[in-house]
């Protein structure tokens, strides 16, 4: 009698040194988010920006106040295909999660059977048949000692906050994609309006050459470069047509619909929308904490650093508890009887002693892996000052670009006029006419295409600054 109960005491004593031991700190490194050295400023001017510290660039379309882009922007959050793509590997990360959790706990089981057995003459038990009926529970723990499954939950974690960030960085793009492609869609429109305005006033240089080439003041040299210039301000407008309807397409593929979904919309010309007169901008530091991709590659670091204690784990043993209990019997009509029962419970330990090295490589591919996710987000972070000092250069020189632009047409307009009024009195010839309407039409594309690149330099300025992800709805 002393002995079972100093076998049982053993039995529980080891069971509760082995729980507690599972308290203790986990195996591998702890992780540390990285720390960066991050510029104090921009070295590109900012001087018609608005630079802060915490830049309110959630909704940075609104600035362009254009309300049929805010509602594609609104369209595209709520129906685009890649955003719903990624929230079921939001879903998947999440089921991982839980998964990785059960881990913690312990698992129970439910089990009832029934057999009919029968032995011959040779047999140990010799000849006869009989019946057995069981029914129990068993559960079983593994007790995380080492912390092998504390791991695994940390990288589970950070794979859903990763799977998140992947989701805003896409939005970020999508956002921007979006905003690009309408105002391609505007901007051609404009060329087109500019193109047809020219045509017109071709038309009208045509009718006033035949006019003079008829009662004899023109000579046919200048009529046929009068059509020349004609035909050659309409051979332009099919190529401008095809930009437009092909972005009409491309926006309606983006909030999820059927190609020509979006043509009886968009097809009335409206300007391009105007860049506001400040824009907002956040310091580098706010990368860090604005950027999608930036988190996302910490979060993914992150998650390399946790697997690193997962497979450090498997060098250890591994301790688990188990329990058994249940009934027993040859006859059904004393399953239920006291003398039917049985039970057990007691540790187990399991170590591989010799695995080829299996484990220890598992530990040095994990590390290897860490070792790439740290690159991966040092690169991030310098891939994302680049775009930022790439984005303001492009939009400071094309806001020089397009004032020089602006004021060439000006003089390229009253070139025109004047050229043409004093063709009309006979005063020049026409050559003057021609290189004047060839001067203004082109100074006036070449000023809506770059206003156009205006707005898009400055969506891609918001686009690497990573504005826009805050508008998402929760799942």
């Amino acid at each position: 009698m002393k002995t079972t109960l100093s076998h049982h005491f053993l039995r529980i004593s080891v069971a509760l040194l082995t729980v507690f031991l599972a308290s203790c700190a986990a195996v591998g490194p702890t992780y540390e988010p990285p720390r960066p050295d991050m510029p104090t400023g921009w070295s590109e001017s900012t001087k018609d920006l608005q630079v802060a510290a915490d830049a309110d660039i959630n909704t940075w379309w609104t600035l362009f106040k254009d309300p049929v882009l805010d509602s594609l922007i609104q369209r595209t959050i709520a129906s685009n295909q890649d955003l719903r793509i990624a929230e079921t590997r939001i879903r998947e990360a999440r089921a991982q999660r839980q998964l990785a959790g059960s881990a913690q706990v312990p698992a129970l089981n439910a089990s009832a059977s029934s057999s009919h057995s029968r032995s011959y003459e040779n047999t140990a038990s010799g000849k006869g048949s009989r019946d057995l009926y069981q029914a129990g529970f068993d559960a079983g723990w593994e007790v995380d000692i080492f912390g092998g499954v504390r791991r695994s939950i940390e990288a589970a974690d950070a794979s859903v906050a990763s799977s998140l960030e992947d989701k805003r960085d896409i939005q970020v793009s999508l956002l921007a994609e979006v905003a690009r492609n309408y105002l391609e869609l505007r901007g051609s429109q404009q060329r087109i309006a500019i193109a047809n305005q020219n045509i017109a006033n071709q038309e009208e240089t045509v009718a006033l050459v035949q006019r003079r080439f008829e009662i004899g003041l023109s000579s046919e040299l200048e009529l046929e470069q009068a059509k020349n210039q004609l035909y050659m301000s309409k051979s332009p407008v099919p190529g401008l047509e095809t930009i437009a309807a092909q972005a009409m397409h491309r926006l309606a593929l983006l909030i999820g619909q059927q190609p020509q979904a979006l043509v009886a919309e968009l097809s009335p010309e409206v300007m391009i929308p105007a860049t506001p007169p400040e824009i907002p901008v956040a310091l580098p530091s706010e990368l860090l904490r604005r950027r999608p991709d930036i988190r996302r590659a910490e979060r993914d670091l992150a998650t390399a650093t946790a697997q690193v204690g997962v497979a450090t784990a498997d060098l250890f043993p591994r301790f688990s508890l188990g329990a058994m209990a249940g009934l027993e019997s040859t006859s059904l009509s004393d399953l239920v009887t006291s003398g039917s029962r049985f039970w057990s419970f007691g540790p187990t330990v399991k170590w591989a002693l010799f695995d080829g090295g299996r484990a220890r490589a598992g530990v040095e591919i994990s590390n290897a892996q860490r070792d790439r996710a740290q690159i991966a987000y040092e690169k991030s972070v310098l891939a994302a000052l680049a775009d930022v000092e790439d984005a303001l250069v492009a939009f400071n020189r094309e806001q020089q670009t397009r004032r020089t632009l602006a004021a060439a047409a000006d003089s390229a307009q009253r070139a025109a006029t004047i050229a043409r009024d004093q063709y009309k009195l006979g005063l020049i010839d026409f050559l003057n006419v021609l290189l004047s309407d060839s001067s203004l039409r082109q100074s006036q594309d070449q000023l809506v295409q770059s206003e156009q690149r205006l707005s898009m330099n400055m969506v891609a300025l918001f686009k690497s600054l990573g504005g826009g992800w805050e508008v998402e709805t929760p799942l």
